[in-house]
Formats: structure tokens, sequence, C-alpha cells
């Protein structure tokens, strides 16, 4: 089967929502029975790279225990399937769980993915926001402006990098980083763009020094889209006109944790945040053994310099908040991918643990601006990473082993890549009923299950200005 793009054409059926909701658990239930109007606001929160057990070996160490974290708080649990268009088939629940090496084939990577959770079509990998054939597509940051809507990304990786990107930029190759970072910031409407790839600091948050070699110092400006870029947005004169006036809207710049945090108070009218770290927060500072694979969550202590993603996410909401017409807004945890490609679980842990606080935050946020009769918060991923088991596993998959809080859970990775598996499918707020009864397929050991082209049909026709009312599931 020559590469294609892969569509979900099931239908907004009640009957449909009625079936998956009966597949989550209780406490997801009654949330399924959500408001059926559209939402005001729409938050994204990705995990890059975290399947269940990403997700659940954070459990462990943070909680002892399941079912603590916010998004495990009165949201219906899902899976999605994650595969792209390079893939030769779509995921099949049968036989995923008939072989070890089944989710070593046909695995996605973010662009592919990010593409297809912000325009709800299928990709190659490697692709940012054009189908297989090159052809653009319209994607979130489209949908939220036509709506009327502000719009922004926030990441714990660089600014660029392939998920944040995929919901704004278009580029054959995700590698382009110098193309990509100035169509974010010269060209895009985006009210918000937060990340790492700061020209200043290298990877562990220390100073750098300008490069003697013009390429290498050209080099390293190139995630902030080259260094006439950076000049201007410190001179507060870059931006493109992000509310069609025809009047540029310059970028405020935001680079320290104090900042972050006193624009989380006092918002400016566009944010574009890049704080000191060339990499990301945390996950690639120095480990102190010379071995982060090894380390123990927070063995290395964290650079106490560096912003929590809470941080950055509570300053995007301050600023997106002020659209009187609502907001979209992709939350990342980028760095959990990074982590498993490393196969350092003890980093995989911190990272998701930083991403639960912003989850916290979100939530927080949410109660406090309208509820969830205003809001619809998703939480995913757009891969797994790593292969992430318990002990022992292949040929069977053996159970994560909870050793009790702040005790390191047993667990093993069986690759240094993306997998193919389902991965975390989490959703409370207006229009849950329309992303439930999108959940057609069961996964015999997942549950109900969409698709990641599901995500956008459904987040794009609730932004809509003529998004229909569905039917809540009874």
């Amino acid at each position: 089967m020559t590469h294609g793009v892969f569509r979900k054409t099931v239908g907004l059926m009640a009957c449909a929502a009625i079936v998956a909701a009966m597949a989550v658990p209780l406490a997801g239930q009654a949330q399924a029975q959500e408001e059926a109007s559209a939402p005001k606001n729409v938050i994204v929160m990705i995990v890059d790279g975290g399947g269940f057990n990403q997700f659940l070996v954070a459990d462990y160490y943070e909680h002892g225990e399941t079912g603590r974290q916010p998004y495990q708080q009165g949201f219906t649990s899902l899976a999605m399937s994650t595969y792209s268009a390079n893939a030769k088939a779509p995921y099949d629940p049968e036989e995923a769980w008939t072989s070890f090496k089944y989710f070593n084939k046909d695995a996605t990577d973010s662009a592919a993915a990010a593409t297809a959770m912000a325009t709800g079509t299928k990709t190659l990998n490697g692709v940012l926001g054009l189908d297989p054939d090159k052809n653009p597509l319209p994607n979130m940051h489209d949908a939220a402006k036509a709506a009327g809507k502000s719009m922004g990304v926030v990441t714990s990786v660089q600014l660029c990098h392939a998920t944040p990107a995929g919901f704004i930029a278009r580029n054959e190759k995700r590698g382009n980083y110098l193309e990509i970072a100035r169509e974010m910031i010269l060209e895009s409407q985006a009210d918000v763009v937060i990340g790492a790839g700061h020209p200043d600091f290298d990877a562990n948050g220390d100073p750098v020094e300008p490069q003697s070699n013009e390429k290498k110092e050209a080099e390293r400006f190139a995630l902030v889209g080259g260094p006439e870029v950076w000049e201007g947005l410190k001179a507060g004169e870059v931006g493109g006109d992000a509310n069609g006036d025809g009047v540029p809207d310059p970028w405020t710049l935001v680079e320290t944790r104090a900042q972050f945090v006193e624009a989380a108070q006092n918002p400016p009218r566009r944010l574009l945040g890049v704080f000191q770290n060339n990499g990301t927060l945390q996950q690639d500072r120095v480990s102190a053994s010379g071995k982060p694979e090894a380390d123990a969550p927070f063995e290395t202590p964290l650079l106490a310099q560096m912003p929590t993603l809470a941080e950055l996410t509570q300053a995007a909401l301050a600023v997106l908040g002020r659209n009187e017409q609502g907001f979209f807004l992709m939350i990342e945890g980028g760095a959990v991918d990074w982590a498993c490609h490393g196969n350092q679980l003890g980093r995989t842990i911190e990272e998701m643990i930083d991403f639960n606080g912003a989850a916290a935050a979100v939530v927080a946020w949410v109660e406090a601006n309208g509820g969830w009769d205003e809001n619809l918060v998703v939480v995913t991923a757009d891969h797994e990473t790593g292969y992430l088991t318990g002990p022992d596993s292949d040929p069977e998959w053996n159970d994560i082993v909870n050793n009790g809080k702040g005790e390191m859970p047993g667990a093993e990775y069986h690759s240094g890549g993306h997998t193919n598996n389902l991965v975390p499918f989490l959703v409370r707020g207006a229009g849950t009923d329309a992303l439930v009864a999108r959940a057609t397929k069961t996964d015999p050991r997942r549950g109900a299950y969409l698709d990641n082209t599901d995500l956008a049909d459904v987040v794009r026709e609730l932004l809509s200005a003529d998004a229909p009312v569905l039917a809540a599931a009874e």
C-alpha cells in the first residue's frame, strides 16, 4: 500500500458517544456528558514521547499510586493512535498484542504527529504542515485566527522544534530550524510562542561566548531566526501583523524566570519567550555523575534559574486570556521524548512531574476562568518513545512495578526510538462528547481509542464561528 492520507470518516453520532463512554473509567463517564456547546478556550497538552507507561512511572514515583494527577480527576480517559502516512497500514489492535516487535514498526515522528493533530491529515515523517504531496494544510493557527481567537504554543524544548512548529508553520523538513523560526516569529499571527533556543546560553544554561568562526556564529542564532531577528526582538521591533489591522505588532521578548513570572501578572500584548537555555528547561543539564541515564530523579539538582513549565504556562494563559473571544493554546512537555531517547528513566520522571505541574496550573486557571462550561482541555502525547515496559518483558508485556512514593519504579526500555503504541488521551470540558464520539475502535488492553487526526477535525469544528451544537451523551 502506497503512502496516503489516512482519514477517519466516522460521523459524530450520539450512539457512538454512548459506546465510547462505556469503555472509559467510571471517573470519566460523567464527563462524557459535559457541555454540548463549543468551548471559548481550547488547551491541548502534549507529552512528547509519552506513552501509558511514561505517565505511570511518574504516578508511582510522585504519589505511590495512580489516579492522583489533575488530568485523572474528572477527565474522560481514552487512547489515541499515532501512525503517520509512512505506515504500511493503520494501527491494528489485534495484531499489536500478538508480537512484541509490532510496536517497533510504522512509528510516527513528532513532525508528522503534530501535523496530524493540528490539521487532521496524515503526512510523512519529517514534514510539517504539508500533506504527503507537499501541499499546504490549514492548521490550528489558521483555525483560531479565523474564529477571532488568540493562539499560542509553549514548549519545554526549542521553540521551533517539531511539535510547536507543527501547529503554526509549514516546511518540507522539520530540521530547517532557521526557516521555521522565521516563519513563526516574523510571519505568523501567533500571540504567544515560548521555548528554548537561546543563542547566548548552552544546553546547561551557562553563558556562551561569540564564535570566531562566522558560520558557527550564525548557527548560534538559527533557533531564533538569525542574528538580525534576535537583535530586532531585543529592540522590541520585530513582529508581523497579529490582528489583521495592517499595523505591525512587535513581540515582547521575555528571557528570565523572573520575567516569565512578571508576565503572568502583567501580561504584554504579544509574548515571545526564549528562556535562557539552548536545549530544554532541565533534561539536558549536565549530570553530577556524568551518566544521566543512571541518575535518580532530582539526583542532579535542577537549574534554579530555569522557569518551570507551569510558570511558562501561566504566562501564556495570562496573555491569551485577554482576548474576550477566547484562544487556542498548545503546551508541550517536549523533553520526555529526549529523556526516553536516552533511556533516562530518572529524567523521564522529572519531566513528567514538571508536565504534571503545568497541568495543575491549567486546571486551576480553567476553574477560575469560566470553568468547564467554557473551556476544553485535552492531555495526550504525539507518540511513545523508548518502548518502556515493566521488568523482564519480551516476549510478554510485564507491568511497571510500583516501589512506592519517592522510589524508582521497576521499568525498562526496549528502544532508543519511537514506537507505534497507542498513547493516553484524556479530555474534559465543553466539547468532550464530540471527541468521545470519535473513539469508535477498541484495543484489547487500552480500551476505546480515536486517531490523532480526530483531534484536529473536532477542535477546528469547535473553534469555527458556526460550530454545530452536538447532542450530549445520556
